[in-house]
């Protein structure tokens, strides 16, 4: 008897700008000078006081399993981050170091999702944030954003989503794909509107710190019972490391070590003793002045995109994309940016990967590269179109 893949899988499709990086891979081993725009991946070095920090956890050679929620010690620099960052008292005992920012996800839905169970998400939204629920055999429910909202849902959308069967919901703020983040005021809104309604809020915060005119609050000030997950992949610039946390309610703290006790141990001990110098003066100074980068690589961007006959219809606050309109120059942004990567040697990504509202007309801009490159692919597009 041969079995076949476990039906959930139906629903869960490639992601497909990881295609389109293989195929930019390959032509820059048969000689192509490719302008990678595609993955969301900073450019950046590990800061050397985390670099420092792992090689000397590694040379005393006691690279050990830790507690499966944590190095003790990292948990408590990560409450205290949250005090001195935002001013939020987050008790350590709600700190849930993982192996990535997705396995943070992972170990909340696992936790949280009934077979059945609806979850509010945006479209567009990151994808496997659908293939995560999909993966606890839960139905994810879009909601449609637009420009009007700035592609983050409302209080109304809340209203006008939420069924019987609805269990929750899990935004972004900063989001991928386009940057734009919350109102402090809706977002309360909706985390007080969820409560009413008996169900769990988790926030993905993987891009706080990456904002850029003005520091974002944390949604814990709204409330002890929402979640949030975080990483040390993108402000901290350790993508490769795979590390990164969730503040979990109380209530939920001991169903998710026992589910990361079985799932994966524990997170990687080199990184984690890596991620105690994060939160150093000197690497702090270190990260702030990449932000200070990655806006002046944006505010070159937008309005270079905007000359080319793009619309930025999504204010990009934070992270590091553009999300722009590519309607008047094509009716298939598939297509566009597979024959701009075969034409310009410029990669970016297509609306497909993140939902059915208007893919079509949408490509996402990765500004992580420096303003040079970034300059040279504008004058490639330029000459493609």
């Amino acid at each position: 008897m041969s079995l076949n893949p476990a039906s959930r899988l139906a629903n869960i499709a490639p992601f497909h700008v990881m295609e389109l990086l293989a195929r930019a891979r390959q032509l820059e081993q048969e000689g192509r000078d490719i302008i990678h725009m595609e993955v969301g991946e900073p450019d950046f070095p590990t800061p050397a006081p985390i670099i420092a920090a792992a090689q000397e956890h590694i040379a005393s050679g006691r690279v050990f399993y830790t507690p499966a929620l944590g190095l003790p010690e990292l948990r408590a620099a990560i409450a205290d981050f949250y005090r001195t960052r935002y001013g939020v008292s987050v008790p350590a005992s709600r700190v849930v170091v993982t192996a990535g920012a997705s396995a943070a996800l992972l170990l909340a839905l696992a936790c949280l999702v009934e077979p059945g169970s609806e979850w509010l998400v945006t479209d567009p939204c990151y994808p496997c944030n659908l293939n995560f629920i999909r993966c606890f055999e839960g139905i994810p429910v879009a909601i449609p954003v637009d420009a009007a909202s700035n592609f983050q849902p409302t209080v109304a959308d809340i209203d006008r989503y939420w069924s019987g069967r609805t269990a929750g919901a899990l935004f972004a703020s900063p989001a991928n794909p386009t940057g734009t983040v919350f109102d402090d005021a809706v977002l309360a809104g909706i985390a007080s509107r969820v409560r009413e309604k008996g169900g769990q809020l988790i926030l993905d915060e993987i891009y706080h710190g990456l904002t850029y005119e003005r520091d974002v609050p944390t949604a814990l000030q709204y409330g002890d019972d929402i979640c949030v997950v975080q990483s040390f992949s993108k402000y901290f610039n350790m993508t490769g490391w795979r590390l990164g946390w969730a503040i979990v309610p109380e209530r939920f703290v001991r169903q998710v070590e026992v589910l990361a006790q079985n799932l994966y141990l524990s997170p990687p001990t080199p990184a984690q003793y890596a991620a105690l110098a994060a939160f150093k003066p000197e690497t702090l100074e270190i990260l702030e002045s990449r932000r200070a980068e990655f806006k002046r690589r944006r505010d070159f961007l937008a309005p270079a995109l905007e000359s080319l006959g793009f619309r930025l219809t999504a204010k990009p606050e934070g992270a590091f994309y553009i999300y722009a309109d590519c309607g008047q120059l094509t009716d298939d942004s598939d297509a566009f940016a597979r024959r701009l990567l075969e034409t310009a040697g410029v990669a970016v990504t297509p609306g497909l990967d993140f939902g059915k509202c208007a893919p079509k007309s949408h490509l996402r801009f990765a500004y992580t590269t420096g303003v040079e490159r970034l300059a040279e692919a504008v004058e490639r597009i330029r000459r493609f179109l």
